[in-house]
């Protein structure tokens, strides 16, 4: 009597990822009509290099819009106004583009539909707020796209830092409550 193979499950290429953070009013403290909390968060698909390199015309090509992450879109969605790289930035969701550079590198945020197109396609009158990212390189690579929604902790207004790693190349810009 012969058994049937055994099916093996396998590792899928990319995986979804989220960076979120949440903003709180002090105890007693919300405003009449406002929400006591509320959330900034980056949802996107998280590639990995398994061995190829980063820039290439089929992974992330320099000098074209690339749409950062891998298989649905990335969005970050933002329950208040942002200022993001000294861009203002309304609530609301919105889908990221980097286009990358042997320099530097800039992020586009576009407004986001509802559903989203099977494929994406840039299209820079689409732009909501445009950024230069600040660029360094890492010594370790990082193996998987990874994004950091960090907040600061000092007093004041909310704010903190968006950061983006992959490869050996790190990605950050500001962020502040408006």
């Amino acid at each position: 009597m012969s058994l049937p193979a055994q099916a093996r499950m396998r590792p899928a290429p990319s995986g979804r990822a989220t960076s979120e953070v949440t903003l709180q009013y002090p105890r007693d403290s919300v405003p009449a009509g406002a929400a006591a909390t509320a959330r900034i968060r980056i949802d996107y698909g998280q590639p990995h290099l398994r061995g190829r390199a980063l820039h290439t015309d089929s992974l992330v090509p320099y000098d074209r819009p690339w749409r950062t992450g891998a298989n649905n879109a990335t969005t970050l969605t933002t329950d208040v106004d942002l200022v993001l790289g000294g861009q203002p930035v309304a609530k609301g969701t919105y889908t990221i583009w980097t286009i990358p550079s042997r320099g530097t590198w800039r992020l586009m945020l576009q407004k986001a539909v509802d559903p989203p197109p099977m494929q994406m396609v840039y299209d820079a009158a689409n732009d909501a707020a445009r950024v230069e990212l600040r660029r360094t390189t890492l010594a370790t690579p990082v193996e998987s796209l990874t994004m950091w929604l960090i907040p600061a902790t000092a007093p004041g207004a909310a704010r903190g830092e968006l950061r983006i790693a992959w490869g050996t190349t790190q990605l950050t810009t500001d962020w502040s409550m408006r």
